[in-house]
């Protein structure tokens, strides 16, 4: 084993660093876990005597290899093995992931077989190829398509249980506003997601109208931070609350896990109606 890695090889691997964690985040959904995993990537790199000749391509491989064998000891059942069948390509592949994430998607993929859920997070969220796939899975590219087409199928379909409660995706909202985490908001809303006001709303200086879901994130992306967890009537929503009373309210209107539509309302008739959620989060 080799005693010591070059001084080329120690600031490749560090240029590297952030896209190794970036994946490993992605297929663990943990990002103190993913450190641990690329931390382990470069020892391997130090111990090893084989000749590198791509190196990221080498990092990519050990780190995915290493989530596999995380997600594997949370799953000690075995996996279901695939009947592999030569067919034509499968149209969905090249369907967005942003149009098919929803709030649920980290419930989603911890329903998927380890292969699934790295097969699906390299293709649909990095863009790897299924030749490179199948390497790192030990499998075939047919394989390694049926296993991300299998993933994008749970998440495009997830089960009634995955779905997160309304009040779930609104305070998940206000909690990413709050945090200034775009990634999470953008997850959370429909991709024709929208900003509405009433004519008091208006008044109080609230937007009139902002259309698409980039446009929303961006305008709640580390905003809100007075809101609170309130009912308006018996629907989970948020509220600017000055002096023990609600100014504004954000009324949600959630279709199927993703927020569609956040109306402001301040009409006097409305915040008679708003009254604080207890229990939530309101950090």
């Amino acid at each position: 084993m080799a005693d010591r890695i070059s001084d080329q090889q120690t600031e490749a691997f560090e240029a590297e660093r952030a896209r190794l964690v970036r994946i490993a985040t992605h297929v663990l959904g943990d990002a103190s876990e993913a450190e641990d995993v690329v931390q382990l990537a470069w020892l391997r790199l130090h111990g090893t005597s084989a000749q590198i000749d791509n190196l990221p391509a080498w990092l990519t491989t050990v780190t995915t290899r290493l989530c596999l064998d995380r997600l594997r000891a949370r799953m000690p059942v075995p996996e279901e093995e695939i009947e592999v069948v030569e067919t034509a390509p499968d149209p969905a592949d090249d369907i967005a992931l942003a149009d098919t994430v929803g709030a649920a998607l980290q419930v989603v993929l911890d329903r998927m077989s380890p292969k699934e859920r790295v097969a699906f997070v390299l293709h649909d969220s990095f863009g790897f190829g299924f030749d490179t796939i199948a390497s790192v899975l030990d499998t075939t590219p047919v394989a390694a398509r049926k296993l991300a087409s299998r993933a994008r199928a749970k998440v495009a379909q997830p089960a009634p249980e995955d779905q997160l409660a309304d009040w779930e995706v609104v305070d998940a909202f206000m909690a990413a506003a709050r945090g200034g985490d775009f990634t999470r908001l953008m997850q959370l809303l429909a991709p024709d997601a929208v900003i509405t006001a009433d004519d008091a709303a208006l008044l109080a200086g609230t937007p009139e109208r902002i259309a698409g879901r980039e446009e929303v994130a961006t305008f709640f992306n580390g905003a809100a931070q007075a809101a609170f967890p309130v009912f308006i009537g018996s629907r989970p929503a948020a509220a600017w609350i000055h002096r023990g009373e609600a100014r504004v309210a954000f009324d949600f209107r959630i279709v199927d896990g993703l927020v569609q539509e956040i109306t402001f309302r301040a009409a006097p008739e409305v915040l008679a109606d708003v009254r604080r959620r207890e229990g939530a989060d309101e950090r």
